[in-house]
């Protein structure tokens, strides 16, 4: 029996994530923008520039071209999912052309192996659509095969150093082991399973 291409598999992880979060983009009203979010200080309208602005990155290191600019200050034009979905569709095109053996830029000239940021950009844009979800009082629409897979990826990917005050992730917060794959996520990451507005 002929084995599955396993890097079929990684990009389809990844394609049927970012085509959620795209939905989840789109999803947005105008009444909506100024709404928190589960990332302190973070609205909606910030948090859904961040998803573009760092997804244009990752898809220009995917193709090893340079990003001019900042992702972090990124802001969305009149039509956010379209920006969205036309990077998303650029990094998967770039996963499937070009691979896993290889290093990628990251910002500037720093590169990491390929499947640490593929693995970065599964925990980046399924924590961030939960937060978007969440936010905007929509269903998580992420399977728990491919929280499950992202949560394995996140635990091989973050090392502790890059947890605390002034650090990208927040201390781990304690959830039941037999909970939903996307609260072990989101909680491993730092964030507050069960989130409100009055929790932030």
């Amino acid at each position: 029996m002929e084995r599955a291409d396993p890097r079929v598999a990684r990009v389809g992880l990844l394609a049927g994530v970012l085509a959620k979060t795209g939905d989840l983009v789109e999803g947005v009203g105008a009444d909506q923008l100024s709404l928190p979010t589960p990332c302190h200080d973070y609205d909606v309208k910030t948090l859904v520039d961040h998803l573009v602005g760092w997804l244009q990155l990752f898809e220009s290191g995917c193709h090893d071209r340079s990003y001019d600019g900042d992702p972090g200050r990124y802001k969305c034009g009149a039509d956010p999912a379209a920006e969205f979905r036309a990077a998303a569709a650029g990094l998967v095109a770039g996963w499937e052309r070009y691979g896993f053996d290889r290093e990628v830029a990251v910002t500037g000239s720093r590169k990491l192996p390929a499947e640490t940021v593929f693995n970065m950009t599964l925990m980046e844009y399924v924590t961030h659509g939960w937060d978007l979800a969440v936010a905007t009082g929509r269903p998580v629409p992420f399977t728990e095969e491919e929280v499950t897979e992202t949560l394995a990826r996140a635990e091989a990917t973050l090392p502790p150093q890059y947890r605390g005050e002034n650090m990208p992730f927040g201390e781990i917060v304690t959830v039941d082991e037999k909970a939903p794959a996307v609260d072990r996520l989101v909680a491993f990451l730092g964030r507050e399973p069960k989130f409100s507005p009055s929790s932030r």
